[in-house]
C-alpha cells in the first residue's frame, strides 16, 4: 500500500489568511467568495431545438463559447454539478448551480430540479438533478446516466487540520413531504422523509494499493442538514469538524456522518475507482485528503424535491 502524495495547499487556499478573534485563524478556500465565474456557452444539439445554455463554473473570470470539455481553470478546486452531456450523439446540458448577485459580488445559487431530453425513436431520459459544488472536478462530456457518478473526482489533496468549517448561506425548502427519485431509466419513484439542503465535509487519509484500489481512513468529519427556510442570509455560520472516531459522540448521524463506499476518485493510473472507508482514523491523524461538498437535496444521486434551492458564499476553513 502506498500514501498519496501530500501536496502543497498554498493552491488551494487564498494566499492570505484573515484573522478574526484572538486565537483563531481563518483561512478562505481558494474562488470561495463566489465572486469569479466561468461562463460557458454550450449549443445543444438541433434536434432538441439548438439552444444556447450558459453552464456557470467557479474559476476566474472568463467566457467559453463552444461544446468543449470543461476542466478546473486558473487552480480552482471547485467543481460543480453543470454539465454538458452527449448521449446518441446529441449535445444536451444540466444547469443546476447559478452565479447569483449578492450585495457588491455574488454568490452561488443551488437548485433541484428535473431535466429531461426525449428524440423519438433515439432517447427518452428524464432525471432529477440536484444543485451541487464541491472540491473536486467533473470528467466530461457525460455520456449517460448509469454509474455518472464515476465522472466525478471528490476530494482535493490536503493535509491541514482545522478546527470548523465557516460560511455564509440562505436556503428554501421545497415544501414536499418525501422525496423523488428519478434515475432516467426507470419510473418515478417515491423516498421517504422530507428532502433537505446538505454540507459534508470529510478528511481522509487516502492509500492506494498495486492495483489501482483506493481505501481510505475517515479523519474529520462536519455534515449540517438544513430542512427549514432561513430567515435571509445567516452568515459566518461555523461548524466545528470532529476529529477520529465520532459513532459515541452525541451529534454523529450514521446515515450521512458513516462511513461510507460510494465516491470516486481517479488513482494514479487515471482510472476512476471507489474510495473505499474501511475505517476510522486516530484522532490526531493527518489527512492527505479533503471533501466539501454543498448540495441542495441529500439522499444520494438522482434523489431529491424540485425547488430545493440552497446560496452559499464566503467558504473558509478556521483554525
Amino acid at each position: 500500500m502506498k500514501y498519496y502524495g501530500r501536496l502543497s495547499v498554498a493552491a488551494l487556499l487564498a494566499v492570505a489568511p484573515l484573522y478574526g478573534f484572538a486565537q483563531e485563524k481563518v483561512v478562505p478556500i481558494k474562488y470561495g467568495d463566489m465572486d469569479q465565474w466561468i461562463i460557458r456557452k454550450v449549443h445543444e444539439s438541433g434536434v432538441i431545438g439548438g439552444n444556447t445554455k450558459l453552464l456557470y463554473e467557479i474559476g476566474p473570470t472568463k467566457e467559453i463559447d463552444g461544446n468543449k470539455p470543461y476542466k478546473n481553470m486558473g487552480g480552482s478546486p471547485w467543481g460543480t454539478s453543470n454539465v454538458m452531456a452527449k448521449v446518441v450523439g446529441i449535445v444536451k446540458t444540466n444547469n443546476s448551480v447559478y452565479r447569483d448577485k449578492r450585495d457588491n459580488g455574488y454568490c452561488a445559487r443551488l437548485e433541484t430540479h428535473i431535466e429531461s431530453v426525449k428524440v423519438l425513436g433515439m432517447v427518452n431520459i428524464t432525471v432529477l438533478a440536484a444543485g451541487s459544488i464541491y472540491l473536486g472536478d467533473m470528467l466530461e462530456p457525460i455520456t449517460g446516466t448509469k454509474n455518472a457518478e464515476k465522472n466525478m473526482n471528490w476530494g482535493v489533496p490536503f493535509t491541514q487540520r482545522p478546527k470548523a468549517v465557516r460560511y455564509d448561506y440562505k436556503v428554501k425548502m421545497s415544501g414536499e413531504k418525501n422525496r423523488i427519485r428519478l434515475t432516467g431509466f426507470s419510473k418515478k419513484g417515491q423516498v421517504e422523509g422530507q428532502d433537505c439542503a446538505i454540507t459534508v465535509f470529510f478528511l481522509q487519509k487516502r492509500m492506494e494499493d498495486a492495483e489501482g484500489n483506493v481505501t481510505a481512513k475517515r479523519v474529520g468529519t462536519m455534515v449540517v442538514k438544513y430542512d427549514k427556510d432561513s430567515d435571509g442570509w445567516v452568515n459566518d455560520a461555523t461548524y466545528e469538524v470532529l476529529y477520529g472516531d465520532i459513532t459515541k459522540h452525541p451529534a454523529y448521524h450514521p446515515e450521512t456522518m458513516g462511513l461510507r463506499e460510494r465516491d470516486y476518485t481517479r488513482n494514479s493510473k487515471g482510472e476512476s475507482v471507489l474510495i473505499k472507508e474501511t475505517g476510522w482514523a486516530a484522532a490526531d491523524e493527518t489527512p492527505t485528503h479533503m471533501i466539501l461538498q454543498f448540495s441542495s437535496s441529500h439522499g444520494g444521486a438522482f434523489i431529491g424535491s424540485p425547488g430545493n434551492t440552497m446560496w452559499i458564499d464566503n467558504v473558509k476553513l478556521v483554525y
